[in-house]
């Protein structure tokens, strides 16, 4: 692969939660979602191994979404890492990297209309300095503190590129 190139997919369905302020599974017209509350801050969880494709470079992560009801305000995201590889990190603790976020982020005008918006992080510790072959897990949150936009926000689909 080169770099640009997709490396994993995520939908709802991989979803981890953790154990509190977890977005909960649900369906909009057949189709998968997670929803992310309007006034708490909630999360998701996914993990995999880094696929050997990978060349080492920066990652950027596509989040789709729709809202469940708002046509109006702004939403913001925030993303991390964890390195689980080998040796690296006691899975009974959790030890994900700071969050790179994406804030004010205008929402479709139109309920149902999915938006991808994209985090991007560089290679080493702004990723955990996650490296081939080795699992991790990356946590999304809706900052719904900080953000405007009222009602739930759906999760449809994460995609990350090497960047």
């Amino acid at each position: 692969m080169a770099t640009g190139d997709t490396l994993l997919i995520f939908s709802p369905q991989s979803n981890e939660p953790p154990t509190t302020n977890f977005a909960t599974l649900d369906t909009r017209n057949n189709h998968l979602v997670l929803d992310f509350d309007g006034t708490t801050n909630e999360s998701v969880v996914f993990s995999s191994v880094m696929p050997r494709s990978y060349a080492g470079g920066g990652l950027t992560v596509y989040i789709h979404y729709a809202m469940t009801s708002a046509i109006s305000g702004d939403i913001d995201w925030d993303v991390s890492f964890e390195r689980i590889g080998d040796q690296q990190q006691d899975i009974d603790s959790d030890g994900f990297a700071a969050v790179n976020s994406t804030d004010n982020i205008t929402v479709p005008a139109t309920s149902g209309f999915v938006d991808i918006i994209t985090v991007t992080f560089t290679d080493g510790a702004d990723m955990d300095s996650i490296a081939i072959g080795e699992s991790f897990r990356i946590k999304i949150t809706r900052d719904a503190v900080s953000g405007t936009a009222t009602g739930d926000a759906e999760l449809i689909k994460v995609e990350i590129k090497e960047t």
